[in-house]
């Protein structure tokens, strides 16, 4: 996760004027709660989106916090709640569907369980695997273009893996918005970490996203980004350029993943090491398989050694 401005004139916006608790109406059609779990990957904490007014479909419930689904009940006195929303199954979006169906009687929609991007290599442990919700059960996994709606308001699936295999975003028709959950935030680019993740399928995601006209996309941490366009394209570009100093260092004789990461991303905060070092196997996976790069231990890994092809 990165912050600033990079050099590919990638600009991050880390204003988040909306609290833990607090119910924020964002647009005529969005309410924003954001969950009491901040950090350095979740920033101030998950944004939960209720959808419409009256028959509401809340968007991405949080992780499983009592205090978050008090303040939810409270924002959802005296309305319906016909649909429980899912963009994807990491523990700081999913794990509060139980708590909520349990209130309000819902229909669990969005992603599908959780899936790898690609099965282990012999000997892998996935890296995220704490992090991952695998209790998560959809009465109804939705796929590109399927879509859910109520009063006034209509969410349609896009489908948007790469952070995570099952990711989807939803588009907020009558407001030509984009709920771009992980895929694509404001306040820093996204983790994609192998074998959950797949560089390769994130920025297929980023050149589908990069056709539609969406005006605003409300991502799953952070405030809006609000040039979507010209976002996604800078995004793409600071991945590419990302994966041409990867992959520059290889060339160069840096074997490891922990060395390239000491070169790439000088003066990272410790914190964000291990996320660094995430995306850097994502974008050497990747380089991989494109013939770019070889591993002469056989799949690569987390601690593999790579080379110039």
């Amino acid at each position: 996760m990165e912050s600033g401005r990079m050099a590919d004139d990638l600009s991050f916006d880390r204003n988040m004027d909306t609290e833990a608790g607090r119910v924020v109406a964002v647009s005529p059609l969005v309410r924003r709660v954001v969950a009491p779990n901040p950090g350095p990957f979740t920033f101030t904490g998950t944004c939960t989106y209720i959808i419409g007014h009256g028959t509401v479909a809340v968007l991405d419930p949080g992780p499983d916090s009592p205090a978050h689904l008090a303040i939810l009940a409270e924002a959802l006195a005296g309305e319906s709640v016909s649909h429980i929303v899912v963009s994807h199954t990491h523990r700081d979006h999913s794990p509060g569907v139980p708590a909520l169906k349990a209130l309000t009687g819902a229909v669990v929609v969005g992603c599908g369980p959780h899936r790898r991007a690609r099965d282990l290599a012999l000997g892998e442990i996935s890296p995220l695997d704490a992090s991952v919700d695998l209790a998560y059960a959809p009465d109804l996994a939705m796929a590109e273009g399927d879509a859910i709606s109520g009063p006034g308001w209509t969410l349609g699936a896009v489908e948007t893996p790469g952070h995570t295999a099952n990711h989807l975003a939803f588009s907020l028709r009558e407001e030509k918005a984009l709920m771009s959950a992980d895929h694509v935030m404001a306040w820093s680019t996204s983790i994609v970490a192998p074998p959950d993740g797949s560089m390769a399928d994130f920025m297929a995601s980023l050149e589908k996203l990069k056709g539609r006209d969406e005006g605003v996309y409300w991502p799953g941490h952070g405030g809006p980004v609000r040039d979507p366009n010209r976002f996604v394209r800078a995004l793409i570009s600071h991945r590419r350029l990302r994966e041409a100093s990867i992959l520059s260092r290889v060339r160069q004789g840096d074997r490891l993943i922990a060395a390239i990461v000491a070169r790439v991303y000088e003066g990272l905060p410790p914190a964000l090491v291990g996320a660094a070092a995430l995306s850097t196997f994502a974008h050497l996976e990747d380089l991989v398989q494109r013939g770019l790069v070889r591993c002469p231990s056989g799949a690569p890994a987390l601690d593999a050694v790579f080379e110039p092809a």
